[in-house]
């Protein structure tokens, strides 16, 4: 399969993860080569002049080893030494003994040409040193300091050999040595430029599988991804799952809402087109009907917009002493009295205004319902927060209770109210993944109604 254009032009786009990993392998790769380079043309090419200077003593040690005190005093050799370019004029290998105030003794190979001797302090391990002394021809010299025997002059023993070959063979030695480090280079930032794009492709192929969502060809993205890839995609799968059901949940109460202001609407336009003499008050009393169904999904729409479960924190404590403030003031008249008892510590992982509207509601319908009195326990859990609501009232059958989650359900019909408290607490608890139960209160006698809701972390200090 081949790549998309706009993929291909963003593997080495600025900034792209490919661009980055591959530079940071050129970073890594061509200073630790260019080190090691020198490290290994320094150590190989050491190698080389000190061969190149072994060979030299141990000509220069052989040269010793035959020279002989003539019957003048004068020095020679006893047998000509092994290595044939010593007796070729001009061959590029040569020998020498000298001696102050003396003539030197050469190799055939010097012909008409003598060496020059450097004064050393102690020469009798070996020094060695280049010499231009000939045109043309650079010299590696080594020379020896000894003593014949029957004489106790010192002598001064040189072997020298034209350095070109040497520099020759430390040249075609860096040559190979770089060209072969330059193939490794550029072979490892291959290698390196492959690795970050194949391995790199399971990315591309999740933006793939996304735009294939994105035009309807596919609802998820597949699983046969490698284990490192393997939790984003499954994170991307949770979040297409939560948005399609968001999504049918939307559609669901925009069908339901649609429905609930479709028998309201009947009823005005029939009427008007009939010209009912109550014309004005089924006006009043449909207009508001439709009000509280408009009202139902609008804190709905609310809870899911403002839902930001990771980040959002309501303490639920001082929520309700406002709240508590509020409701006895407006039921002062009643004698409501609203206790609170539990964890003050307790927070909500929402929103405070979502948490408000459900504990307003519940403690509304516990201060009307109710007898007067009004207990609120609140307890902590390492995951949840549970609120509990008693009141002092007549309390609700249990066959009854599941009709107070519909919307516009009442049972007492002789008391204001929309008929709306219960559902929207339902509905905005179940968006951050809470529940609502009715039962029995065993302290007051009447009903008792539990939240539960996620419970947020402890505040930074």
């Amino acid at each position: 399969m081949t790549a998309h254009p706009r993929t291909r032009r963003a593997l080495f786009a600025r900034g792209s993860l490919t661009l980055r990993m591959i530079l940071l392998a050129g970073l890594w790769i061509v200073p630790l080569l260019v080190v090691g380079g020198f490290a290994l043309d320094d150590v190989l090419s050491s190698a080389i002049r000190r061969n190149f200077d072994d060979q030299l003593n141990y000509a220069a040690t052989a040269l010793i080893a035959t020279a002989e005190v003539g019957p003048n005093g004068e020095a020679r050799s006893n047998r000509p030494l092994s290595d044939q370019r010593f007796l070729e004029p001009y061959s590029g290998l040569y020998w020498q003994v000298s001696v102050a105030g003396e003539e030197p003794f050469r190799s055939r190979s010097l012909w008409d040409r003598a060496l020059a001797w450097k004064a050393h302090d102690d020469c009798s391990a070996g020094c060695f040193y280049n010499s231009a002394g000939f045109r043309d021809e650079p010299l590696r010299v080594v020379e020896r300091d000894a003593v014949l025997p029957g004489r106790a002059t010192v002598f001064h023993f040189q072997v020298a050999q034209v350095s070109r070959d040497l520099d020759e063979q430390v040249q075609a030695l860096r040559d190979t040595l770089w060209w072969s480090l330059s193939l490794l280079g550029l072979g490892l930032l291959i290698l390196a430029a492959l690795q970050s794009t194949y391995g790199l492709w399971p990315l591309r192929k999740v933006s793939r599988a996304i735009a294939a969502i994105r035009s309807g060809a596919a609802t998820r993205v597949p699983q046969a991804f490698p284990p490192e890839i393997s939790p984003l995609v499954a994170e991307l799968n949770d979040l297409l799952d939560d948005n399609a059901k968001q999504a049918e949940a939307a559609k669901l109460h925009a069908g339901n809402l649609a429905h609930a202001l479709k028998t309201p609407m009947s009823v005005l336009l029939g009427a008007a087109r009939e010209n009912a003499p109550d014309l004005a008050a089924l006006v009043v009393s449909q207009t508001a009907i439709m009000q509280r169904h408009v009202d139902h999904q609008l804190a709905r729409a609310r809870a899911a917009g403002r839902r930001t479960a990771s980040t959002a924190r309501a303490e639920v404590w001082p929520a309700l002493e406002g709240l508590v403030r509020t409701l006895e003031r407006i039921h002062a008249d009643r004698g409501v009295v609203i206790d609170l008892d539990g964890a003050r510590d307790a927070a909500f992982r929402g929103e405070r205004q979502d948490l408000e509207e459900m504990l307003g509601n519940l403690l509304d319908n516990a201060a009307i319902y109710g007898g007067g009195r009004v207990f609120v326990t609140v307890a902590r859990g390492s995951e949840t927060v549970v609120i509990t609501i008693e009141d002092d009232g007549r309390g609700i059958a249990a066959a009854d209770r599941g009709a107070l989650f519909e919307r516009g359900a009442r049972l007492d019909t002789g008391t204001p109210g929309t008929g709306l408290g219960l559902a929207i607490v339902r509905d905005v608890a179940d968006i951050y993944g809470g529940t609502v139960e009715l039962g029995d209160s065993e302290d007051l006698g009447g009903l008792m109604v539990t939240l539960t809701l996620p419970a947020a972390g402890s505040s930074a200090a």
